[in-house]
């Protein structure tokens, strides 16, 4: 399967800055990104070889794929061309445009059937330009939705605001989505692309907003139209009855719940297992190595968009046959 990156930001993020630096770095040669002109990454004296209309072969080795039409299409495409052996790539990084939402591509990579055989989600990138990101936060939904869909957030101009902006930024970049690492433009390129992992690791659950210690909790930001909320259930978990409660969720409010994320203590189990979806997606569940320091619980954190909280809360201890009262005492 190969890895499928999505890189995303509003208009004016930053994200065709970064693009550029990922096309010529020796970590991205064997990597195919599709992007929406040419022209637009500035790839002219970097061009090897053009495979066909759509496609180039960089002089890093890297392919570029231009998206005339679906991402599906495009995708496709890059697909037959590696079947036939004319390029061979290993991941793949697609740049979404600033005003684009970024579930419609993660719904088509795990919907489409032919595509979700031989691709899978490898994580969002997000780019926020630390200048004027508090304002578009406030004002527009798409930045919103983009920072929410997140699996690492990277910062950007962040030499032209001052320290203390910057910390504030990052306060309302952890309220909209508490588990996503916010990184520096000026970090390591390879840090930044390194594969991601939409599986949730043990510190993101425990250490999401020095929340572990409370069993239910919410952070409701009016202004930006989201709701943080997580859970921590001391009991057992039914490893069944879980996945048919996350399926009737979702199915009801899915197109509202931006990511969840969550570390099980399932009944008979060992071992923790860690839970990950965006909207209507679930991702395979992952056994875990070990459990984080701290007690042996289940944590889950949802960002939501005009839901009631409580409501979740209470569908799941009633679903689960949970002793509520005994799990919050």
């Amino acid at each position: 399967m190969i890895g499928v990156t999505l890189l995303t930001g509003f208009l004016g993020s930053g994200k065709t800055t970064l693009l550029q630096r990922l096309l010529t770095d020796p970590a991205m040669a064997r990597a195919a990104v599709l992007i929406n002109e040419f022209g637009e990454v500035g790839l002219d004296h970097h061009l090897l070889d053009r495979i066909d209309d759509n496609v180039v072969l960089m002089k890093s080795g890297c392919i570029c794929c231009t998206v005339r039409g679906e991402v599906a299409d495009a995708l496709m495409n890059l697909d037959s061309l590696r079947t036939r052996g004319e390029i061979d790539f290993d991941r793949v990084v697609i740049e979404t445009t600033g005003l684009a939402d970024p579930y419609p591509v993660l719904q088509t990579l795990r919907a489409h059937p032919v595509l979700r055989s031989h691709f899978e989600n490898d994580g969002v990138l997000t780019t926020v330009d630390a200048v004027n990101a508090a304002r578009q936060v406030e004002h527009r939904a798409e930045a919103v939705r983009q920072i929410a869909a997140a699996d690492r957030i990277i910062l950007t101009k962040t030499d032209l605001v001052e320290v203390a902006d910057i910390t504030a930024l990052r306060a309302t970049l952890s309220r909209i989505n508490p588990t996503a690492p916010v990184v520096t433009g000026a970090d390591e390129t390879r840090a930044i692309i390194a594969r991601l992992d939409p599986a949730l690791p043990p510190e993101d659950v425990a250490e999401t907003r020095a929340h572990h210690h409370h069993h239910h909790h919410h952070d409701v930001n009016e202004d930006l139209g989201v709701v943080t909320f997580s859970l921590t259930v001391e009991q057992s978990v039914d490893w069944t009855d879980f996945g048919i409660w996350l399926t009737l969720l979702l199915h009801r409010y899915g197109d509202r719940i931006f990511r969840f994320k969550g570390i099980l203590a399932i009944a008979g189990e060992d071992r923790p297992v860690a839970v990950h979806g965006v909207q209507h997606l679930v991702h395979a569940p992952v056994h875990m190595t070990h459990w984080p320091e701290g007690p042996r619980v289940s944590r889950m954190v949802f960002i939501l968009e005009g839901i009631d909280p409580d409501r979740i809360r209470r569908s799941f201890y009633a679903f689960m046959k949970l002793d509520e009262v005994r799990a919050v005492a």
